[in-house]
């Protein structure tokens, strides 16, 4: 096999909480993550040496510090590889929006290159791979909702997601993930969210215990910095979302609406405002 093209979806937080802080830096994580049918295109094709990255987006640096180069070179360093891949990325799920875009990207990278040179790498080393590129990878090499915890790589699966109606917004503009975390290290009082009763309404399938329990203590360090995530959330309760939250990092808003109606009404309303929007089912 030479090429392999593959659909990396992103992913968003009905849950998010950091508990502590490891000695090396990293942040300890109690979150819940869950698969969005929104993706990028990703097509990796072997070369006689090197990697090459491309993108559609000009933006988007195209050597080591694009995490599916990264990616990349992590296997061809693992297993020993001396031939090079080039790897063409067509964007859709938006950059810095915290949505997993570059780690599922990563991922896709991963899942690939173990396929196309005959690997047959187990889950647990494609995981320990993963979680040296970012703490959402290992998530992105599976799809549907987990619970994460650690520093991301500890992963439970959870009851899917209930049914309804989910519109994305994104404001337009990138959120350090880095920066997010370091501004939650000088929050004084914290406020967590209940994680455990999250999983709790999952369990149940009741999506109304799901919203009302579901938050993102990292909306305490953004948001002050960036009010328009909290008109967005503003404007889609008062458009009937009946939860409403940011994902990741930030800064896309996410609305959970109980019907189609609803959602269409809701993605209509966002017209002219210059975002980037996107309709989900679950």
């Amino acid at each position: 096999m030479d090429q392999i093209r593959l659909k990396a979806y992103g992913k968003i937080n009905i849950g998010l909480d950091v508990t502590g802080k490891r000695p090396d830096g990293y942040h300890l994580v109690k979150m819940i993550l869950q698969t969005v049918d929104l993706y990028d295109d990703v097509l990796v094709r072997k070369i006689p040496e090197g990697i090459q990255i491309k993108t559609n987006k000009p933006f988007i640096p195209s050597d080591e510090r694009n995490l599916a180069y990264k990616a990349a070179k992590a296997v061809m360093e693992h297993c020993g590889i001396k031939e090079g891949v080039r790897i063409d990325i067509g964007k859709r799920i938006p950059v810095a929006a915290g949505m997993a875009g570059g780690s599922t990207d990563a991922a896709a990278v991963l899942k690939a290159m173990d396929k196309m040179f005959d690997l047959n790498l187990s889950m647990e080393t494609l995981d320990a791979l993963a979680v040296k590129l970012g703490a959402d990878v290992p998530f992105c090499l599976r799809r549907g909702t987990y619970l994460a915890e650690g520093i991301g790589e500890e992963l439970t699966k959870l009851p899917d997601m209930p049914h309804c109606f989910c519109l994305l917004v994104n404001p337009g503009f990138g959120v350090s993930t880095k920066e997010a975390y370091d501004r939650i290290d000088e929050i004084e009082d914290l406020k967590h969210p209940d994680i455990d009763r999250v999983i709790s309404g999952l369990g149940r399938k009741d999506k109304w215990e799901v919203a009302s329990a579901m938050g993102n203590v990292l909306e305490q360090a953004v948001i002050p910095k960036h009010p328009e995530i909290e008109e967005i959330k503003q404007k889609m309760k008062s458009l009937g979302a009946f939860g409403t939250m940011m994902s990741g990092s930030g800064p896309t808003v996410f609305g959970l609406f109980d019907t189609e109606e609803q959602q269409n009404k809701a993605f209509l309303a966002f017209e002219g405002e210059g975002y980037g929007k996107f309709k989900i089912k679950f």
